[in-house]
């Protein structure tokens, strides 16, 4: 492999770049801004920083989160201790993280603009702003919002998702969870060094509307909003029957991270699939056992045996999950009742925020604690 164009420099972008300088591959990122800062909340969890040692393993600025608190309406709130703490960077702080690492490896970063991918032969031409050059494969890491619509997943209104929020100047030691009446999605409050990222993350309703009810409840919270930096973002957010046709590479190219879809539908996560999406590509292409023209599917398989099958699964179950009925209550109601009086059923979820309980074996696994869950709820009630 001669030389390597990775388009994007987020987390996914960043972290290919890095993987495949320091094989000797020579790559060049192209972005137009390199660090930037997202609305989302720059959690990572235990499955991220487990496997990647080195994002805990640094001097940058972070907080170690142990705690979370889930409401819901008609069910109030709860409070719960994490096995395993989030890892809460800002998104600037975290993109400087990866693209240094790439850069020391070798990689070669330029700040400019992709306006056009051309097929040259068996490589490409790479046109910028700032002129062209040509490369033997690419990387498309170019976020949700890629402009290379030949590249990448192909988006229908349903598999779209947004995520706005603020920084505020708001401090707390604990993530806040809150979800909300007929809304497939939620409200977050993220601590960070020096603010808090609140934000929403939802489908099927206009960003105004959400903007509204975000704002609503921070007043209600008294977390001041006005004059705080305000951001807003389209995420994939697939739905299960398209996981299977989910474009995620092509003859001389691969996506990764946002660009391929690779967003958790339930969480609106995407960190670990950002970079594991990247790593997962570099394998791929400098395995020499696989011909290039073989590339693409093997890629594509590789993700979809490691964690893609995973989340067409869990899309199947998102809507349900937010907006259906247990037990004759609403699931996030039932979903913070259990957790009040059941320490099984807080186990279990704090598997799903280290990201360590996979969607393909949760309804075994709750089925198998169900009685044991209902057991402890009736002996917690008749205590209290």
């Amino acid at each position: 492999m001669k030389r390597v164009a990775v388009i994007g420099g987020g987390p996914a972008g960043a972290f290919a770049a890095e993987k495949l300088a320091r094989s000797g591959v020579e790559t060049v990122l192209l972005d137009e801004k390199l660090a930037w800062e997202k609305p989302c909340g720059g959690g990572l969890t235990y499955k991220a920083y487990q496997r990647y040692p080195f994002l805990t393993e640094n001097s940058r600025p972070k907080k170690f989160i142990r705690s979370m608190a889930v409401a819901a309406p008609k069910a109030g709130a709860v409070k719960m201790e994490l096995g395993q703490p989030l890892v809460i960077y800002s998104r600037f702080d975290l993109n400087h993280l990866l693209l240094e690492r790439a850069e020391r490896a070798g990689a070669k970063i330029e700040k400019t603009r992709v306006l056009e991918l051309a097929r040259q032969g068996t490589g490409w031409i790479v046109r910028t702003k700032q002129g062209a050059l040509e490369a033997e494969y690419c990387i498309i890491a170019s976020g949700g919002r890629n402009s290379l619509r030949d590249f990448g997943t192909q988006w229908t209104p349903g598999d779209a998702m947004y995520a706005l929020g603020y920084f505020a100047p708001h401090q707390q030691e604990h993530v806040d969870i809150q979800f909300l009446p007929d809304l497939q999605g939620y409200i977050w409050v993220f601590p960070r060094c020096g603010h808090a990222s609140v934000g929403i993350g939802a489908k099927g309703e206009p960003a105004q509307s959400l903007r509204g009810r975000l704002e609503r409840y921070m007043d209600e919270k008294g977390i001041r909003y006005r004059g705080a930096p305000f951001f807003a973002h389209m995420l994939p957010s697939i739905e299960g029957n398209r996981w299977k046709t989910n474009r995620v590479a092509g003859e001389g190219w691969f996506s990764v991270g946002d660009a391929a879809g690779l967003v958790d539908p339930i969480t609106g996560e995407g960190l670990y699939y950002a970079m594991r999406s990247a790593d997962l590509a570099t394998e791929a292409l400098l395995d020499e056992s696989i011909a290039l023209a073989q590339k693409p599917e093997a890629y594509g398989r590789a993700l979809y045996d490691d964690f893609a099958a995973d989340l067409e699964f869990g899309a199947t179950l998102a809507q349900r999950v937010f907006i259906g009925k247990f037990l004759f209550g609403g699931i996030p109601a039932r979903t913070v009742q259990f957790l009040r009086l059941s320490p099984r059923f807080r186990v279990i979820v704090g598997d799903l925020v280290a990201g360590t309980q996979p969607y393909l074996d949760l309804k075994v696994r709750l089925w198998k604690n169900l009685h044991g869950t209902l057991g402890e709820i009736v002996t917690n009630r008749l205590f209290a």
